[in-house]
């Protein structure tokens, strides 16, 4: 019998790489949610072993429709606490009902179970619905990547800095930073998808490295020492992260950067120590030297822009 995965948010980049991934492996039918199916290329959308249906994060009716006959499925939610969080919650609901056999939340991040409430503001909604999951017959499956690798050079950890070619960092550069591609971190999604038994929480991991480290590959792979700025060390972050947010928690963006770079590097959210990449062992983990040898010096900072670009 055919396995039949539901994808909701399938429209974002992660989501569609997910879909490319899956649609690799014969015998397999997807769901697609989306308040805009539109937005999908022609080569999916098109593909007589997708199935779309339209509708809003809290339309529980069309949820219900959506995780009609799913055996699985996949959260690709992206947005603030409210969609993280209730529209997990209506989703989890709505494939309660319809006897989904198991939910994998939209975590793809660092091990949020190590964290305090409070901590990481961020992914707070990720620990809510990791209990929510435990109260419902439908079996909760956590997915745990690290930081994705192209988002680590973005603006928004503020590491890379194109424009001095150079890294600006907090500590003292011997701090790790666990981190998995967009596509790699798919490709375990989909075999998780694929897998029955694989419920709980998985962790996996592309490459783990330190700034340092990191900055010695990008001068052997690009053949140009980069500029290394201290900021200071972690307890200067911490207070500096903490301070920011008092004095203007309306700009969400002023501050939850600097609480995931303390969070990605103080130690107590790594994943490397109980990795289930050899689960999945014909997956190849993509090492940050890996990922500086297929893009180009002046496309690391918009590398996660491009992200399922051709898909």
């Amino acid at each position: 019998m055919p396995l039949t995965v539901g994808i909701a948010g399938i429209t974002g980049k992660f989501a569609r790489s997910v879909v490319a991934d899956l649609l690799k492996h014969p015998g397999i039918k997807i769901r697609g949610y989306s308040r805009d199916p539109t937005k999908l290329s022609p080569a999916i959308s098109s593909s007589p072993l997708v199935h779309l249906v339209q509708g809003e994060a809290n339309n529980f009716d069309a949820l219900r429709s959506f995780a009609k006959g799913a055996d699985v499925v996949i959260c690709c939610y992206l947005g603030d606490n409210q969609l993280m969080l209730d529209g997990q919650k209506y989703f989890i609901d709505a494939c309660e009902v319809e006897g989904v056999k198991r939910y994998i939340a939209s975590d793809y991040s660092l091990d949020f179970t190590k964290l305090e409430f409070g901590q990481l503001p961020g992914k707070d909604p990720m620990k809510y619905i990791k209990e929510y999951l435990e109260t419902k017959n439908v079996k909760g499956v956590h997915v745990l990547i690290g930081v994705f690798m192209e988002t680590l050079w973005s603006r928004f950890f503020g590491l890379w800095d194109e424009s001095k070619t150079g890294f600006a960092f907090w500590g003292t550069g011997e701090e790790a930073w666990a981190s998995t591609t967009y596509a790699n971190a798919a490709e375990y999604v989909a075999e998780v998808a694929l897998d029955e038994k694989a419920v709980g929480v998985k962790r996996f991991l592309g490459d783990q490295k330190t700034t340092r480290q990191i900055a010695e590959l990008f001068e052997g792979t690009y053949g140009k020492k980069p500029v290394l700025e201290n900021l200071g060390s972690l307890d200067d972050l911490y207070k500096h992260m903490h301070k920011t947010r008092q004095n203007n928690p309306e700009n969400i963006f002023s501050w939850l950067p600097l609480f995931y770079h303390f969070y990605c590097l103080n130690g107590q959210a790594y994943i490397s120590d109980a990795l289930d990449n050899q689960e999945y062992a014909t997956i190849k983990p993509v090492a940050f030297h890996d990922f500086m040898t297929v893009n180009k010096l002046e496309a690391l900072a918009v590398a996660q822009g491009n992200v399922g670009a051709n898909i």
